[in-house]
């Protein structure tokens, strides 16, 4: 994996979680998981590690890698609490079965 491809790499999954922060603004919850798997796909290439990057490119992965936690972070502002709200109805929705 050359460094054009690490950044190619990033910039794509980068890409992925800005669809996925507006899937989780619209409720798409449908959407939003495609695009989770999608994102995970693309994710796995890093399980094998990739290249050091200097320079330019380290900066350039570093302010990607700071605008996909920030996209995670926004995700998990909008769906923790309907997580949570769809825990507390499912118990109660078990109860009356």
């Amino acid at each position: 994996m050359t460094s054009n491809d690490v950044l190619s790499m990033y910039e794509n999954i980068a890409g992925m979680t800005n669809k996925m922060v507006v899937a989780a603004r619209a409720s798409d919850w449908d959407g939003l998981n495609t695009l989770e798997n999608q994102c995970a796909s693309a994710a796995s290439a890093t399980i094998a590690g990739v290249p050091a990057l200097a320079g330019a490119s380290r900066m350039r992965k570093i302010d990607l890698l700071k605008q996909i936690l920030a996209n995670d972070r926004e995700i998990r502002t909008i769906t923790e609490p309907w997580m949570a709200q769809m825990a507390s109805v499912m118990p109660a929705s078990r109860a009356s079965m």
